[in-house]
C-alpha cells in the first residue's frame, strides 16, 4: 500500500528543518513540504485552504472551531513560541514608562486577532489591570500602505474600540509620527530603528524571565492542524504527524546543546541553553496537551475574554481525540 501523499506548510525553523529536509519522516506519510512565512501560510491555509497540513496561529485556529463547520483538526504540537513583552513599542513622546500609562492610548496591531496581541492584552490586564478596552485600538499593514486585513471575521465587545489606520498609513509610519502612541506587533518595525521609538521594556529579558518564573507560561503562538477532511479520512496521520514533529523537535534540541562545534553562530550557545534549562527544563520546548495544560487554559480564557471567541473553550476539544493519550509498553 503506498503511503499517504500530504503537503505540509510550515516555517522553516530550526524545530522543523528535519521535516524539510528529509531527516525525519512521518510512517506512512510522503510528505511534501513548504517553508513559507507566516503572514503568507496563514492566509493561504485560512482563506484558501491550501495545504493538507499546515502551521497556523494558535488565536487564528480556536476562532475556526466555532463555525459551524470547523475547517481544521489540531495536533498538540507547538513550533512557535515566544515571549511578547519585548514586542511593545512606544512613540517617546507619548508619555508612556510604564503599562498602566497606556489607558487611552492609541495602539496599533497589525491584526486584532493575532495570537501576539492575544497574548499582550491578556499579560496586560492580568498583571498590569490594564485591560483591552481601556486602548483604542488601531489595525493595519505594519510596513504595506496597501494594508492589511483581518484574515478572520471578528465579532467584538461594544466597549473596545477597532479602526482601521488610514489608507496610504502604515502602523510604523504612524508611530514614529506620534499618530500612534504604541504598537503590538511579531515583527521588529522599521520605526523602532528610529530615534521616535522605544520600548515599554527596554529590560525585556528580566521581565520575561519574572513572567515565566510566576506563571509557568512560555506562550504558544503557532500550532499545527490538518485539513478536516483529510483527519476524518486519516485519523491514524494526526499521531504519525505528531510523532515526527516532537522527534523534529527533539533532535533540535539535543543539536543546539552540542559542545563539539557550535550549531548555530552564536559564541556562548551553549552557556544561553544551560541557563535556559536551569529555568525551564530539559525539554523546554514541550509538545502535548499535558505539557502545556496551563498555557492552553490561559489562551482560552483570554481568547473568550476578549470577545474572540463566544464561549470559552475547553482544552480537550481543541485538538485530535487520539492525540491525547499514548500506548505505553
Amino acid at each position: 500500500m503506498p503511503d499517504l501523499p500530504l503537503t505540509l506548510a510550515c516555517n522553516g525553523n530550526d524545530r522543523t528543518q528535519a521535516l524539510h529536509d528529509g531527516t525525519v519522516r512521518p510512517t506512512g506519510i510522503d510528505l511534501t513540504t513548504l517553508a513559507l512565512d507566516p503572514e503568507e501560510l496563514f492566509w493561504r491555509t485560512l482563506r484558501h485552504r491550501e495545504f493538507d497540513v499546515s502551521e497556523l496561529s494558535m488565536s487564528s485556529y480556536l476562532m475556526t472551531l466555532e463555525a459551524d463547520e470547523p475547517p481544521f483538526v489540531a495536533i498538540p504540537v507547538f513550533p512557535s513560541r515566544f515571549f511578547r513583552h519585548s514586542c511593545i513599542y512606544v512613540n517617546v513622546d507619548a508619555g508612556i514608562d510604564e503599562p498602566a500609562d497606556l489607558v487611552g492610548k492609541r495602539m496599533g496591531v497589525p491584526e486584532y486577532q493575532m495570537t501576539a496581541s492575544l497574548w499582550v492584552r491578556g499579560m496586560l490586564q492580568d498583571d498590569y489591570g490594564v485591560a483591552p478596552a481601556d486602548v483604542h485600538w488601531f489595525h493595519g499593514g505594519q510596513e504595506d500602505a496597501g494594508g492589511r486585513e483581518e484574515k478572520l471575521d471578528l465579532s467584538l465587545p461594544a466597549d473596545l474600540t477597532l479602526e482601521a489606520i488610514p489608507t496610504g498609513r502604515t502602523l510604523s509610519d504612524l508611530l514614529v509620527a506620534g499618530d500612534l502612541d504604541a504598537l503590538v506587533t511579531a515583527r521588529t518595525p522599521s520605526a523602532f530603528a528610529t530615534d521616535a521609538v522605544e520600548r515599554l521594556f527596554p529590560d525585556y529579558r528580566r521581565v520575561e524571565r519574572d513572567y515565566y518564573e510566576r506563571t509557568g507560561f512560555f506562550p504558544i503562538m503557532h500550532t499545527v492542524v490538518l485539513r478536516r477532511d483529510v483527519y476524518e479520512a486519516n485519523p491514524w496521520a494526526a499521531q504519525e504527524l505528531t510523532k515526527a514533529f516532537t522527534a523534529a523537535k527533539d533532535r533540535r534540541l539535543e543539536r543546539i546543546a552540542n559542545t563539539n562545534e557550535l550549531p548555530v553562530a552564536l559564541p556562548w550557545l551553549v552557556a544561553e541553553v544551560e541557563a535556559t534549562r536551569d529555568l525551564m527544563g530539559h525539554d523546554y520546548w514541550p509538545y502535548g496537551v499535558e505539557a502545556n495544560r496551563e498555557t492552553l487554559e490561559a489562551m482560552t480564557r483570554y481568547s473568550h475574554d476578549q470577545g474572540l471567541t463566544s464561549e470559552r473553550l475547553a482544552v480537550g476539544d481543541l485538538f485530535a481525540p487520539n492525540t491525547y493519550d499514548r500506548f505505553a509498553v
